[in-house]
């Protein structure tokens, strides 16, 4: 296939921030994609370039990544005939030099490589979920099964609940279709039931709801005791009133995103401040220990802080025969990092965001280490999205078995679901749906 053009401009995203598209042209078929950011970022994550210009957009603007794809990328590809992604991908680090892309940026790299992606497939008459499935050496029959993060906290709101995301995993039906349409049915509920208890049904940044529970907190003030459990508490009284049973239809899970309630009068990575007191790493574990025995939850993702090796370890020796324990911030969709996670048997599960590590090739590399390792994979979105949903092809191309991308809100998080009840249709008896297998506990 011979790239004939590339072009990038800089689109919004869904928190009406800058973002860069990339439009791909071959001699038959033009492509393009849009490049997610996020707002809670783990250290290890491949640099997003900004203008930092505070005379547009509040400094947020692209302007940089657009001129490096159009003036570095763009000659560099236009003209060469490419017969695999893992060719281009390749170019495109050697023509950045930089481990973590900050030369280009991932966020001009990272579009390329997803155009690409899809542009392939168009070339070799296929949907972009079989491109990536036979790139990947899957049948790209099987469904993910959706977490839907349904009441947001952390960076995600203003509302003093210092945990990120409470999902609801409706794992336990026979298709996706079924699956999602439970979700969403608890999602309304829940919004009846806020709505009863005169608390605000407003949504956050990626779908779900983000009320301050205690109208009485000050802005800016961490909810106190208990708080965390009356959110669970709330989630089961909305399943209950779907009409579906928590713990055999419908499970929880939580983002915790604990490096961002680390204790910052400490200087250490194993002090965290949580509901208003100082706790150790152990403390956080065996609180969560308590909520594993007493609420449904079948996923605790960064639970620790990204630096918190020791603990994570421990987490994972007690914790992981009977939870799914999720890196996102600890192992930022990168292989090395993984690797090193494999060999400490530190936590039993990856999320995977295309743009922490920024490009295609390397997304699925650190997907099949951890297929071989016996991880499970949660491909994710980002919450800072677009109308793309080239996450739902990517979930189905390598059968990851699971996907975050939101609530049963906003456009940018229904994209996703949409695309993927497509998939279902087209995919029709043939289609696959692992439900509570896809945990693997």
């Amino acid at each position: 296939m011979k790239i004939i053009d590339c072009l990038a401009r800089e689109v919004l995203d869904s928190r009406g921030y800058p973002t860069v598209e990339v439009e791909l042209t071959s001699e038959n078929f033009q492509a393009r994609a849009i490049v997610p950011s996020g707002a809670s970022t783990g250290e290890g994550e491949a640099l997003e370039l900004r203008d930092d210009d505070k005379n547009r957009f509040l400094g947020k603007g692209v302007l940089k990544a657009v001129h490096n794809v159009q003036k570095e990328i763009a000659p560099a590809i236009i003209g060469k005939e490419f017969v695999e992604q893992s060719i281009l991908d390749s170019l495109l680090r050697k023509l950045d030099g930089t481990s973590n892309k900050s030369h280009f940026g991932a966020n001009a790299i990272l579009p390329v490589s997803m155009a690409y992606a899809r542009l392939s497939a168009l070339e070799n008459k296929q949907t972009l979920s079989q491109g990536i499935a036979k790139n990947f050496g899957t049948s790209g029959l099987t469904l993910p099964v959706p977490l839907m993060n349904i009441f947001n906290g952390g960076k995600h709101a203003d509302n003093g609940i210092a945990i990120q995301e409470f999902m609801i995993i409706p794992a336990g039906f026979s298709t996706f279709s079924e699956s999602l349409r439970a979700g969403v049915e608890v999602f309304h509920h829940l919004k009846k039931i806020l709505h009863q208890k005169g608390l605000t049904t407003a949504v956050g940044d990626e779908g779900g709801f983000a009320p301050r529970l205690d109208p009485s907190l000050a802005a800016g003030a961490e909810a106190g005791p208990g708080s965390h459990e009356k959110v669970m508490t709330l989630l089961l009284e909305a399943i209950q009133m779907a009409g579906y049973k928590a713990g055999s239809q419908i499970f929880l899970a939580l983002d915790c995103a604990a490096s961002e309630f680390l204790n910052k009068d400490k200087k250490n990575n194993t002090e965290y401040w949580f509901e208003g007191s100082s706790r150790t790493s152990n403390e956080m574990i065996q609180m969560y220990e308590k909520w594993v025995s007493h609420y449904p939850i079948l996923s605790i993702e960064d639970g620790l802080a990204e630096h918190d090796w020791e603990g994570w370890a421990t987490m994972t020796q007690k914790m992981g025969k009977k939870i799914q324990i999720v890196g996102d911030d600890l192992f930022v969709t990168n292989p090395e990092i993984l690797k090193k996670g494999i060999d400490l048997k530190v936590a039993n599960s990856i999320l995977i965001k295309l743009n922490q590590i920024g490009t295609v090739t390397e997304t699925l590399d650190a997907m099949k280490m951890a297929h071989q390792a016996g991880y499970t994979t949660v491909v994710s979105h980002r919450s800072g999205e677009s109308e793309d949903a080239f996450i739902a092809d990517l979930a189905v191309g390598t059968e990851a078995g699971q996907i975050k991308t939101g609530s049963a809100s906003r456009t940018d998080r229904t994209a996703k679901y949409n695309q993927l009840l497509r998939i279902e249709h087209a995919l029709g008896n043939r289609a696959k749906y692992p439900g509570k297998a896809a945990f693997k506990i």
